[in-house]
């Protein structure tokens, strides 16, 4: 356990040495979490252990905002990468180049995939999955609890174990699921 944020230690940090495996490995990870709590401390956290992340984000449609949103995540490491098909290029440019990204998936895409969500299909994105798949990196789960106040626990779990039976399609739909 590390505590983060200065000497108020407003952040206990739970897992690092996942961190650690990432950061001190040969190519690129991909951290998840999802819109839960104060998520965007999970780049922070990372950031403060010695890993810069990319990010994939929806960038905002107000031009005041998305530069509120580029100015106020100045101080995490790594880019910020829009999603869509000009993003794309950036994000498969750090998996190339051996570094870490971030991305949330708990977001429903209709054009997505069915993937069981406490006994219900639910219709995800598989990029993480197939990514994850093509450029044979870990798969590392985040999450952060509120605690009293503003106090926060950053939990960072092991890498998934990947399925990884050569059919491409099963395969994804499987991480998707652990994911």
């Amino acid at each position: 356990k590390i505590v983060v944020g200065g000497d108020d230690g407003r952040v206990e940090y739970i897992g690092g040495e996942y961190v650690d495996l990432l950061r001190d490995g040969d190519g690129s990870g991909i951290f998840f979490s999802g819109h839960l709590g104060n998520w965007e401390i999970v780049s922070l956290g990372a950031t403060q252990h010695g890993v810069a992340l990319d990010r994939i984000y929806r960038e905002a449609n107000n031009r005041l905002v998305e530069w509120l949103y580029q100015h106020g995540r100045a101080a995490v490491e790594g880019a910020l990468i829009p999603k869509g098909s000009a993003g794309a290029r950036g994000l498969l440019r750090s998996l190339e180049d051996n570094r870490h990204i971030a991305m949330m998936v708990d977001q429903k895409m209709n054009d997505g995939i069915p993937v069981p969500f406490f006994g219900r299909d639910v219709m995800t994105a598989p990029a993480l999955a197939e990514l994850a798949l093509r450029y044979d990196c870990p798969v590392v789960p985040a999450r952060v609890e509120r605690l009293k106040g503003a106090y926060f626990r950053l939990l960072i779990y092991p890498p998934l174990e990947l399925v990884k039976t050569g059919d491409r399609q099963a395969d994804v739909a499987a991480n998707m699921a652990q994911v």
